[in-house]
């Protein structure tokens, strides 16, 4: 019985895999490009935790479950690391959360970490890099992508950004070695109510 137990308990994890790898690829890249995106100078961390929104993201077989709504929230953990909260409504309004664990990569002045949705007994095979490549004076919002380039998001405080900060943002992206094209828009209800308040 408890053998039975635990072997659906895994092939649970196996399945879910794809929704619990959100905001990270499911490996570390094993090699880095020649001319990878460069991660901002610095990142004080405790301005960074908090709650962020999704406003776009480059398509990713991670998030093909998560039809809006999608938000990531970083607090300080044990042993120096991040906790990681990543949420998403999916198509049929019901919610998908995922935990994660953040760690911070030596000397990079909190810019580049590893991200890790996946455990076997406490033991962390897969780590994703996040590299912070574009980030706000005042932190109000921040562009995550990683050595590769093939995933890539735009986060910010509010469920929306300005005309000129996304635009601020893509001439960013475009920079990085990115097009601002490719980056699918987050459906957040609460920018369609923003808007209106701003009006």
């Amino acid at each position: 019985m408890y053998r039975k137990n635990w072997k659906r308990r895994v092939a649970k994890r196996l399945l879910a895999l794809p929704i619990l790898a959100l905001f990270a690829p499911l490996a570390a890249c094993s090699s880095t490009p020649e001319n990878p995106p460069v991660p901002v100078d610095a990142v004080e961390l405790d301005r960074y935790l908090g709650q962020w929104f999704e406003i776009a993201r480059l398509p990713n077989r991670f998030q093909d479950d998560c039809a809006g709504d999608v938000t990531a929230t970083y607090d300080r953990a044990a042993a120096g690391r991040i906790s990681v909260l990543n949420e998403c409504r999916r198509a049929d309004g019901s919610m998908n959360a995922a935990e994660g664990l953040a760690r911070i990569v030596p000397d990079s002045n909190n810019t580049r970490l590893e991200v890790s949705f996946f455990s076997i007994l406490g033991w962390r095979p897969i780590w994703g890099d996040y590299w912070v490549l574009g980030l706000d004076p005042e932190y109000q919002w921040a562009i995550v992508g990683e050595p590769s380039r093939d995933y890539g998001w735009i986060l910010a405080r509010e469920p929306a950004l300005s005309d000129s900060e996304r635009q601020r943002v893509d001439r960013i992206l475009a920079e990085q070695g990115y097009d601002p094209a490719d980056f699918q828009t987050t459906e957040q209800s609460g920018a369609s109510q923003q808007a209106q308040e701003r009006e």
